[in-house]
């Protein structure tokens, strides 16, 4: 599909990563090819993210660190936004809105920018579904869904996403039936997104944070609400599934960083083959 018509992407990079210990830049630079230590090297990650979404205009949205952001990525012909506040990634997808609201592409990829190894053609198979949905969601079945959001399908349809403190109170039986988990990267119809957004703005979350040293409560948006929401107004959403664990994992500290980095090289040691 995106080899006929472009896509539109948007890259989620504003975070800092807080549980990235001893690393004070954006997450998104890091590298998948270290020199030394898992925090040097080349290959960011967020410019071979770029490189594996199909072709189209792209957007990332940027906050912490934007500077570095825009200056490695110069090259790469994308647009910036700025998340003024880190209100969540449904905050993120506001930041971007001109982006959804202006561009040609009918089919709108939404990604993270700490998800790196995220295939090519999982990408293309995830917007193919857009063919018969009107939004699609990319999951994947680990060996322990620790506490990630878990995928209710009804059918063949997802119905909503629940996250893990509502869904650690399930019975045994009904956990048993939701096995695929949430990557966090979507893809959508853009007219159908459009009129969601200010939907999505009415929906804000109370989350307790630590800030300075203090616990705070501030106020989030989630894409996931996205799900519920359109399912609810009898829009179609599927999903497609990863072909691993492996290929949606999202690189929050030093131990998944240097996993990361030992699987981008066996990956590129086979292609070399």
């Amino acid at each position: 599909m995106s080899g006929e018509q472009p896509v539109a992407a948007i890259v989620l990079a504003a975070g800092r990563g807080s549980r990235m210990e001893g690393y004070g830049g954006n997450k998104t630079l890091l590298p998948l090819i270290p020199s030394g230590t898992p925090f040097q090297g080349t290959r960011p990650m967020l410019t071979h993210i770029l490189h594996s979404l199909p072709r189209g205009p792209k957007a990332v949205v940027v906050h912490h660190g934007k500077g570095d952001v825009m200056e490695a990525t110069r090259s790469a012909d994308v647009t910036y936004y700025e998340q003024p506040v880190l209100n969540g990634t449904g905050g993120a997808l506001f930041a971007a809105r001109p982006f959804v609201e202006e561009k040609a592409s009918e089919r709108v990829i939404i990604t993270m920018g700490d998800v790196p190894l995220v295939k090519p053609s999982t990408y293309d198979h995830l917007v193919s579904q857009l063919d018969s949905s009107h939004f699609a969601v990319l999951g994947f079945e680990p060996a322990d869904r620790k506490q990630y959001g878990l995928l209710e399908i009804h059918g063949d349809e997802v119905a909503r996403i629940v996250e893990w403190k509502y869904w650690k109170t399930y019975p045994k039986t009904r956990l048993g039936q939701l096995r695929i988990c949430n990557s966090g990267i979507y893809a959508a119809r853009r007219h159908d997104l459009i009129p969601y957004l200010s939907v999505l703005e009415k929906r804000p979350h109370t989350v307790r944070k630590e800030r300075e040293g203090k616990t705070v409560e501030v106020q989030e948006f989630f894409l996931t609400d996205l799900v519920e929401l359109m399912h609810g107004d009898g829009l179609r959403v599927t999903c497609v599934v990863a072909e691993s664990e492996d290929e949606v994992m999202g690189v929050d500290d030093v131990a998944s960083l240097t996993k990361a980095q030992e699987i981008f090289k066996a990956t590129a040691a086979t292609a070399a083959r």
